[in-house]
């Protein structure tokens, strides 16, 4: 059984934590292949709600095996703490494999995140400050330091004294900080070095021996479509691939493992930071989505901003990534709603795309043309069946795959797990 790829269509945010949740009963394995801990999934069922950063979603079903690939960059503390807090609630993650050839987050890259942040004033990025964009600088800079060099004092140690020298310099003289220690740093993760050395191991093996042995894997993206480095909103995006092609390169497999790449949407739009967003509602409707989905950003505590569901952003990841299928979340927030819209294209100069511009002042500067659809104003989170949906819901649903050329499998009708009518076609 080849692969399964599962991404966001958006800014991120979608629910791919509760998707993977769900998928993950009939997968051995899931893998998270890029990011870091600036993304977040929430999972909610009827024994625990959880909020992870770096371990994938799939944790909470107890026979798969859930791993970390490396193209993710993991703050080895974070991690840490995710474990012992899942351990501390009667989860266990004995089974969890981290790649040995990932990267890692060291003190100097958050240092560097958020005086980075600083200086850019009113075009700040809107990042994290996790240290993920600086720790992906260094990996293409061929300055990072990987799982591995932990293992290995000397290495470690060695690395450091040279990455260290080179940091301080810019910390000091560019933005006026103290320097780091690198021996401080050093003692400091050896001693993550000796937690985390039973999780670590050459995860491109184990997966691909996994796919030979016909085994389920499902590889988790974090963040969405229009946060990727090459495709997306640059320079507001994410610093890795979290499209279908990042998993291949993310995990090591080739693309012919991959049997299938679904696509999350949320009914509506959010993201969170900064950067264009044509469908947002800086008004009571965007209060509405926000109070209604609980849009309040697992990672930073921000308010994420809303919108109306934008469909050539859609139609666009889907070209992007090979889309086969759609899961949407959150269509229950959109029960307050007498009226629905939906962006079918954009106007600016007077000409009209119903793609995705090619010109970031196009997008920056557009306006929306939006299709309005009449709301259901009824609670739809005890609806199994997509029979059994208002009519004006199913028809929103009908219109938007319509639009964007793809059936979908699942659409989510709530936070819990139970909230959900799954089907194979509609």
């Amino acid at each position: 059984m080849p692969g399964i790829i599962l991404i966001g269509t958006q800014w991120g945010d979608e629910g791919k934590g509760k998707i993977t949740d769900i998928l993950a009963d009939d997968m051995d394995v899931v893998v998270r292949y890029q990011g870091g801990n600036n993304a977040g999934h929430t999972i909610v069922n009827s024994d625990h709600e959880l909020k992870l950063h770096l371990i994938p979603s799939g944790i909470l079903n107890e026979h798969v095996i859930p791993v970390i690939a490396s193209g993710v960059v993991i703050d080895p503390k974070t991690l840490l703490e995710e474990i012992d807090g899942l351990e501390a609630r009667g989860i266990p993650t004995d089974k969890l494999k981290v790649s040995s050839n990932a990267h890692l987050i060291m003190p100097y890259h958050r240092l560097l995140d958020a005086a980075t942040e600083l200086r850019l004033g009113k075009t700040k990025i809107g990042t994290t400050k996790k240290g993920v964009g600086p720790a992906y600088t260094d990996k293409s800079a061929r300055l990072g330091i990987r799982v591995q060099d932990m293992l290995d004092p000397s290495i470690l140690k060695k690395k450091l004294d040279q990455v260290t020298a080179i940091k301080n310099e810019i910390l000091t003289k560019v933005y006026g900080l103290e320097e780091v220690s690198s021996e401080e740093i050093f003692k400091e993760y050896s001693t993550y070095a000796d937690r985390l050395r039973p999780f670590i191991t050459e995860t491109s093996l184990l997966i691909n021996e996994a796919l030979d042995e016909g085994k389920k894997v499902l590889f988790e993206g974090a963040q969405g479509t229009l946060l990727d480095l090459d495709h997306g909103t640059y320079p507001f995006v994410t610093s890795s691939s979290p499209i279908a092609g990042g998993a291949c390169v993310g995990v090591g497999v080739g693309p012919l493992r991959i049997d299938k790449v679904i696509g999350i949407v949320k009914a509506y739009t959010t993201r969170v930071g900064e950067g264009p967003f044509p469908t947002e509602q800086i008004n009571e409707t965007g209060q509405i989505m926000k109070t209604e989905g609980a849009e309040i950003g697992t990672t930073t505590g921000r308010d994420r901003r809303c919108g109306w569901l934008d469909i050539p952003i859609l139609k666009y990841s889907v070209k992007v990534s090979g889309i086969s299928s759609l899961v949407m979340t959150k269509l229950d927030v959109l029960s307050a709603f007498d009226t629905i819209k939906l962006c079918v294209g954009y106007l600016f100069e007077d000409k009209e795309y119903d793609y995705f511009p090619p010109h970031q002042t196009i997008f920056h500067k557009c306006e929306p043309i939006y299709e309005e659809m009449p709301g259901w104003r009824e609670d739809i989170r005890g609806v199994r069946e997509l029979s059994k949906l208002p009519l004006a819901a199913q028809k929103y649903i009908n219109r938007v795959i319509e639009l964007s050329g793809v059936p979908f499998e699942i659409v989510s009708v709530g936070p819990k797990r139970k909230e959900t009518i799954s089907l194979a076609r509609i």
